[in-house]
């Protein structure tokens, strides 16, 4: 299981830093190449200011099926790839700061501390604070992913470069971290309750096979995963519809053929303008297809960081470094 397991210190298969950094870049790799296109059309319903629904023909998007048919013929299917490039480079960087820090303090605790980590609240605890260190480190490309996503026709950024530089030249590099403030606030309590809660499910899952006799399996870590991603998704989800509402600010021509759209002045504003202009279920425009992401995602990034850390260990010479 991820974390420090003082058992595989004893046996002198602990992983170094390097290994850990390698693992969790892999697993954010392989993640973001399946579950691209389901967070191309959260973004757009995110951003969307009309209401969601069938019923609303000023709705660019009126649904999960009605986005996917409407993006395939006005865009082809490449758009489901839009930002691609900038979302693979988040998703490495991402898993290797997240994993890494993680493994880090559950580390650092257990040698330091007399607490167990292998608990659901040290694991709550070690991964909201992995999480804020890897979105400081990813936040400028998070920002340009969402930008290449949520840019109509014709195309204002053409490029990643492109992107960079004329994001740097009109916006600063304040610019980059446009949606911090709500990234901050939401990233703790996401990432510590995915890895609290899939901690407590991959105990019970090993209670649950213990007792039948059976042994854990890899299909286990990708269940686990997946439940893990829903909860903390759907406890979260206003602020990554906050965020994602503050990244695109300075940008409002690139979304005229897709709406109305809005000007925020900061992360209170954003909120309050939602509550009044789109009521309390504008907070969460896109739930739909972004819980079947985080299922899809969560679940494989623990069944990928599990299946190479496994690998690795296979192996690995005792070293007795841990």
């Amino acid at each position: 299981m991820v974390g420090y397991d003082p058992r595989a210190a004893q046996a002198e298969r602990c992983l170094s830093l390097a290994e850990v950094v390698a693992a969790g870049s892999l697993s954010g790799l392989l993640t973001r190449a399946i579950i691209n296109p389901l967070d191309v059309i959260k973004i757009r319903f995110q951003l969307q200011i009309e209401q969601l629904s069938p019923q609303n023909p000023k709705a660019k998007y009126q649904g999960l099926l009605h986005a996917t048919q409407t993006i395939l013929k006005e865009e082809s299917i490449r758009a489901f790839w839009k930002g691609h490039v900038p979302a693979q480079l988040l998703s490495i960087a991402y898993g290797a700061a997240q994993f890494v820090s993680f493994e880090s303090l559950t580390r650092f605790i257990h040698q330091a501390t007399p607490y167990d980590t292998r608990n659901p609240s040290m694991h709550f605890l070690c991964g909201g604070l992995a999480a804020c260190t890897a979105t400081f480190a990813v936040q400028p490309l998070d920002t340009l992913r969402t930008r290449f996503i949520a840019q109509g026709e014709p195309k204002v950024y053409r490029s990643l470069r492109s992107a960079v530089v004329t994001m740097y030249r009109k916006e600063g590099p304040l610019g980059f971290y446009r949606g911090l403030t709500p990234t901050t606030v939401a990233v703790f309590p996401y990432a510590g309750l995915q890895f609290g809660f899939y901690n407590i499910f991959h105990r019970i899952a090993q209670w649950a096979m213990s007792q039948e006799g059976t042994n854990s399996s890899y299909v286990q870590n990708l269940v686990c995963g997946s439940c893990a991603g829903i909860i903390s998704k759907t406890l979260t989800y206003p602020f990554d519809l906050l965020k994602k509402r503050l990244q695109v600010g300075g940008f409002e021509q690139a979304r005229a053929a897709f709406g109305q759209v809005r000007t925020y002045k900061g992360f209170w504003d954003c909120a309050f303008r939602v509550l009044k202009e789109e009521g309390s279920r504008g907070f969460f425009k896109g739930l739909t297809p972004s819980m079947l992401k985080a299922s899809v995602s969560t679940g494989l990034i623990f069944f990928w960081y599990e299946l190479i850390c496994d690998i690795m260990r296979t192996f690995k010479q005792p070293s007795g470094a841990c």
